[in-house]
């Protein structure tokens, strides 16, 4: 997740450090900022070039004053949000083959990336995308 633009959802084959690395390298720029919570998966992010700050939530830690100002700058507030409101929306069809889980993931970050647009600019993108012709493959 972006800190103020969009999101990329991938479904991972597990939560081993191996494919959670790679996917957090493929979805960041080093350099950048990361913020998880203290799974061990995520310790490597560093030795990649990724500012890595974490928080405990095992000693009940949901986020830290680094610097002493009162804002609370290392947190996972807005991905533990989205991920509730993924489980939410999955909810709704009682239940999705992994086979499939990545297209409803996607569909799910499709509407999450677009939720500030009016329901006129949402119907727009709609149609343009219809009129180019939408394609869906069995797979």
């Amino acid at each position: 997740m972006r800190r103020g633009g969009g999101v990329h959802l991938q479904v991972v084959r597990d939560s081993t450090a191996d494919s959670l690395l790679v996917a957090a390298l493929l979805e960041t720029e080093p350099g950048g900022a990361v913020m998880t919570d203290e799974w061990g998966s995520y310790r490597r992010l560093e030795e990649h070039g990724r500012e890595h700050s974490t928080v405990n939530h095992s000693d009940r830690e949901w986020a830290r004053d680094d610097d002493g100002d009162g804002a609370r700058e290392v947190h996972t507030n807005s991905t533990e949000g989205l991920w509730t409101s993924l489980r939410n929306w999955l909810r709704s069809f009682r239940g999705v083959g992994k086979k499939y889980l990545q297209g409803y993931v996607s569909a799910f970050e499709w509407i999450w990336n677009r939720k500030s647009l009016d329901k006129a600019n949402v119907y727009a993108v709609l149609l343009h995308k219809l009129e180019r012709g939408v394609t869906y493959e069995l797979g």
